[in-house]
C-alpha cells in the first residue's frame, strides 16, 4: 500500500516538473511554472522523507539546515550579474553528488540493495559506471566554466595541436574502462574511470570561447540531468530518474536549438572545442581608426527625433543594473509618440535568457521584446539602433572576417539602423575577445560611460 501511494505522489511531482517546463518556455508563463516547479519539489521530498527505509532524520535535517543556510545567504547576496557562475556552480555540486552516490554504491552495495561487496548486479555496475562519468565530467566543466565566467581565467579558447584526437582518445579509454568495471569490479579501474572523466570535463570547456559561454551553460545543464538521472538509477528512485531525464533531454535540445540559431554545430559542441584559436581583430590598427564620441545631451538629440528606435541589451547592462533606467528611457520616448523595441540576441549576456530575465525585472512589456529572427530585418527601417552593453552579438565580423573567433554566428545587424548609438565604457573587446569593426562605422556614435550613468543622463536631457 505504502508503495503505490509513494508512487502515486511520485508521479504528480513528475507531471508538476513537467508543467513547471511548460511554463518556463514562455517570459508570460514563467512565474507560474516556478511555482508549479516547486510544488513538485515539496511533494518529492515530503514523500521521500516518508519512506519507512529512512534511518537517520537527525543527519537529514542537518543537511537540510546547513544546506538550506547557505542558499539562503547566496539567494540574498547574489547579483543578476553573477546569475551564470551562480547556476555553473550548481551544475558542478549535481555532478559531485552523482559521484559521490556512485561512490557510496560501489563500496557499500547492500545498503543499496544491489549486491554485495566483489558481486554487484552487472546492471548496476553500468548505471554506476556511466553515472560516475557524466558526473565528473558534468564537475570539472562547469568549475572551469564558473573560473571564466567569474573572470578568474581567461574566457578566450584555449586550443593546442592534437586536442580532438586527445579528447577521443580519452573518451575511448574510458568507454573500456567501463566495460572493464563490469567484468572485473576492481577499485582501481573505477578510481579511473574517475580522474579520467576529471579530465575529459576540464578538456571539453577549456577550448570554448567566451561568445559561446551561453551554449555551455545550457550543455552542462543537460550534463547535470543525465548525472542525476544516473543516481536516481542507483538509488532505485523512480523520480530521480524521471526528473533526470527531463532535465538532460529540455537541457540537450535548448543546446540544439541555441547552435542552430548561432550557426554551430551541436556535436562540436558536445565533444568540446568549437572555440577557435584566438579572436582577430575585426579591422586595422584602432589608433589609425576614426572613432565618433557622443554625450548624453547628443544621444537624447538623437533620440527625441527619432520615429522608430530599437534598444539592443548585453552584458554592460547587466553589469551596470541599467535596466531601470532603460525602462524609464523608453517610456520617455514612447511618450513623445516613439516606437520602441527590444531586441534579443540569443546569447546575449552569459546565460540562455539573461537579458529577458533583466528586462522583466524592470517590468518591461513582454510584447515589446523580441528574438533575433523577429527582429533583425527591422533595423534597416529603424532612425536609432541603442546598443547598451552588447558588443560580440552585433560584431560585423561575425559576417565579414572569416578568422574571427565569432565568424558564422548571426548577429543582431544594428549596422543598418540610420544612427547606432553605442553605450560602453571604452573600445576594449567584448568577452569572447574579438574587436567590434562597428566602433569606427560612420553612423556610429559612442557613449562613453557607464550604462546606467549614461542612460540616466539621458532621461534627464529628455
Amino acid at each position: 500500500m505504502h508503495a503505490d501511494l509513494t508512487g502515486l505522489a511520485y508521479l504528480a511531482a513528475a507531471i508538476c516538473f513537467i508543467m513547471a517546463l511548460r511554463g518556463l518556455s514562455s517570459p508570460e508563463t514563467a512565474r507560474r511554472g516556478n511555482a508549479i516547479g516547486i510544488a513538485g519539489m515539496v511533494i518529492a521530498v515530503a514523500t521521500t522523507l516518508a519512506d519507512p527505509g529512512v534511518v537517520s532524520f537527525e543527519l537529514i535535517a542537518a543537511g537540510v539546515v546547513i544546506g538550506g543556510a547557505i542558499g539562503t545567504i547566496i539567494a540574498l547576496r547574489i547579483q543578476m550579474t553573477a546569475l551564470p557562475q551562480l547556476v555553473a556552480a550548481f551544475h558542478s555540486l549535481v555532478g559531485l553528488a552523482a559521484v559521490a552516490v556512485a561512490t557510496a554504491a560501489f563500496y557499500a552495495p547492500e545498503a543499496y540493495g544491489i549486491g554485495t561487496v566483489g558481486d554487484i548486479k552487472t546492471a548496476s555496475l553500468i548505471e554506476m559506471a556511466i553515472g560516475t562519468a557524466v558526473g565528473a565530467v558534468t564537475f570539472t566543466g562547469s568549475v572551469v566554466a564558473f573560473a571564466k565566467l567569474q573572470g578568474l581565467v581567461s574566457g578566450a579558447p584555449l586550443v593546442f595541436r592534437g586536442q580532438h584526437p586527445l579528447n577521443a582518445g580519452l573518451g575511448a579509454v574510458l568507454v573500456l574502462l567501463v566495460v572493464w568495471l563490469c567484468l572485473a569490479e576492481a577499485p582501481l579501474v573505477y578510481w579511473l574511470i574517475v580522474i579520467l572523466a576529471l579530465a575529459l570535463g576540464f578538456l571539453i570547456i577549456v577550448p570554448i570561447g567566451g561568445a559561446d559561454m551561453p551554449v555551455v551553460i545550457s550543455m552542462l545543464n543537460s550534463y547535470s540531468g543525465w548525472a542525476a538521472c544516473g543516481i536516481g538509477f542507483t538509488l532505485s528512485n523512480t523520480l530521480l530518474i524521471v526528473t533526470g531525464a527531463l532535465v538532460g533531454s529540455s537541457g540537450a535540445i535548448l543546446s540544439y536549438i541555441m547552435c542552430r540559431g548561432m550557426n554551430r554545430s551541436f556535436f562540436s559542441v558536445i565533444l568540446g572545442g568549437f572555440g577557435v584559436e584566438g579572436g582577430q581583430a575585426a579591422g586595422g590598427d584602432d589608433d589609425e581608426r576614426h572613432v565618433k564620441a557622443g554625450s548624453a545631451e547628443d544621444a537624447a538629440f538623437v533620440l527625441k527625433n527619432a520615429s522608430k528606435v530599437i534598444v539592443v541589451p548585453g552584458y554592460g547592462m547587466a553589469v551596470a543594473q541599467a535596466q531601470h533606467a532603460l525602462r524609464e528611457m523608453c517610456d520617455t520616448l514612447k511618450g513623445q509618440g516613439i516606437d520602441i523595441a527590444y531586441a534579443i540576441h540569443p546569447v546575449a549576456g552569459r546565460m540562455p535568457g539573461h537579458m529577458n530575465v533583466l528586462l522583466a525585472e524592470a517590468s518591461v512589456p513582454y510584447d515589446e521584446v523580441f528574438e533575433l529572427e523577429d527582429i533583425n530585418n527591422e533595423f534597416a527601417t529603424a532612425d536609432v539602433a541603442y546598443v547598451i552593453g552588447a558588443n560580440d552579438v552585433t560584431n560585423p565580423a561575425a559576417k565579414s572576417d572569416p578568422e574571427s573567433a565569432i565568424f558564422g554566428m548571426p548577429i543582431l545587424e544594428v549596422e543598418k539602423a540610420s544612427t547606432v548609438l553605442f553605450v560602453k565604457r571604452s573600445l576594449a573587446s567584448g568577452y569572447a575577445g574579438v574587436d567590434n569593426e562597428l566602433f569606427y562605422r560612420d553612423n556610429t556614435m559612442m557613449l562613453f560611460d557607464d550604462a546606467k550613468k549614461m542612460t540616466e543622463e539621458i532621461v534627464q536631457s529628455l
